[in-house]
């Protein structure tokens, strides 16, 4: 079977237009990539652009367009609207609630005191909240979800204290306040993101209620997978041995990204829909879903490194400029990444389709909302 890089795709078609059309694959899905130097096996799942259907209209009145559009502006005002805002606020309540419950302040004081300050300060809380939408979206309920969304924080906030360590990005900023070692030191940085990442396991699997125990062992492996050597290590090892690199092509790069961004995303989406009682079937689109934005958010994440400032971002801006690290923007330049993050945008929400679209809209906001974020 013949798989092609589904950015290289769409950069081709869109810069030289001299892709052969036999060549393109749609419909798979691979959760784990090999060696990016022998990477054959990219996401290339992503559908074409629908095409759009234009009416021409002849020798109808202005009268009789006029109220056909009032009758649609009608129709537009009856349906009843998402309010994103207020979703946002709502879940990322229920998060920091269940965050804050599930590590106490107690013995050692200084490594709950770290875990604390990095697990509790702030953050947008996405990754939760896909947890959470996911499971509901197949007819789960958030307090099924809560546990599984808790542990994916906790090993989010993992990476983030030991992705600013020195030995790694060596990062002074993080959501706008000093990095964990700057204010515990880097011995108890290092353990603190430890203690986060056995805690999330230990958490999912005891505080999960309602699911049974196969569903549980399946969640704890898909978590597991995410997180190990062929998930979040292996993208952090190639990004650390890529920099300064000159010849890093678009798979190469995809391969970091899907690993040390994509799979946690993915991984939030899928445990929420286990946890909900999902078939296979509907796993595997939201898994879809999931590459599709985890991938957008890296493409969103690397535009926004070079376009705003660090006080926008809350962390050091440029820095992989500084670093010399390859980028999209880099690779693609501006304009083209911002083309190239739109179409993950309709990939990701064309997964949705076959599922209510009451239930799939916390899913479809929050795609455009990473898609459009500004930090």
């Amino acid at each position: 079977m013949s798989l092609v890089n589904p950015i290289a795709t769409w950069y081709q078609t869109n810069s030289m237009n001299n892709l052969p059309s036999s060549r393109y694959r749609s419909g798979q899905v691979f959760s784990f990539l090999p060696h990016p130097l022998k990477n054959k096996l990219p996401i290339s799942f992503f559908s074409p652009k629908p095409t759009k259907n234009f009416t021409v209209f002849s020798s109808i009145s202005i009268s009789a367009i006029l109220a056909k559009e009032q009758e649609e502006d009608s129709k537009i005002k009856e349906e009843p609207t998402f309010n994103f805002k207020a979703y946002m606020f709502e879940k990322a309540s229920s998060v920091n609630r269940a965050l804050e419950n599930a590590v106490l302040l107690k013995e050692p004081v200084m490594i709950h005191e770290s875990m604390r300050y990095s697990l509790l300060a702030g953050g947008k809380r996405v990754r939760p909240m896909l947890c959470i939408a996911a499971c509901e979206l197949v007819g789960g309920e958030e307090s099924t979800a809560i546990p599984a969304a808790c542990a994916v924080e906790m090993i989010h906030t993992m990476s983030l204290i030991h992705d600013d360590l020195p030995c790694m990005d060596n990062d002074d900023l993080r959501r706008g306040k000093p990095t964990n070692h700057k204010v515990f030191g880097e011995n108890v940085a290092v353990l603190a993101g430890d203690a986060l990442l056995a805690l999330s396991f230990e958490h999912m699997s005891t505080a999960t209620k309602g699911v049974s125990s196969d569903r549980i062992v399946r969640m704890v492996v898909e978590l597991a997978k995410c997180v190990g050597s062929e998930g979040l290590v292996a993208g952090q090892v190639v990004d650390i041995y890529s920099e300064g690199l000159s010849n890093v092509g678009l798979d190469h790069l995809e391969y970091i990204h899907i690993h040390k961004t994509a799979v946690l995303l993915e991984a939030s989406v899928v445990l929420g829909a286990i946890s909900g009682g999902a078939n296979d079937e509907e796993i595997a689109k939201l898994r879809k879903f999931a590459r599709c934005i985890g991938l957008l958010f890296q493409v969103v994440d690397d535009i926004l490194d070079v376009t705003k400032s660090s006080q926008e971002l809350g962390k050091t801006a440029g820095k992989d400029l500084v670093s010399d690290k390859m980028t999209y923007p880099k690779l693609l330049g501006i304009e083209k990444s911002r083309e190239f993050a739109e179409k993950l945008n309709r990939d990701a929400r064309e997964q949705l389709a076959g599922f209510d679209p009451e239930k799939a809209a916390p899913l479809i906001a929050l795609a455009n909302y990473i898609s459009y974020r500004n930090n």
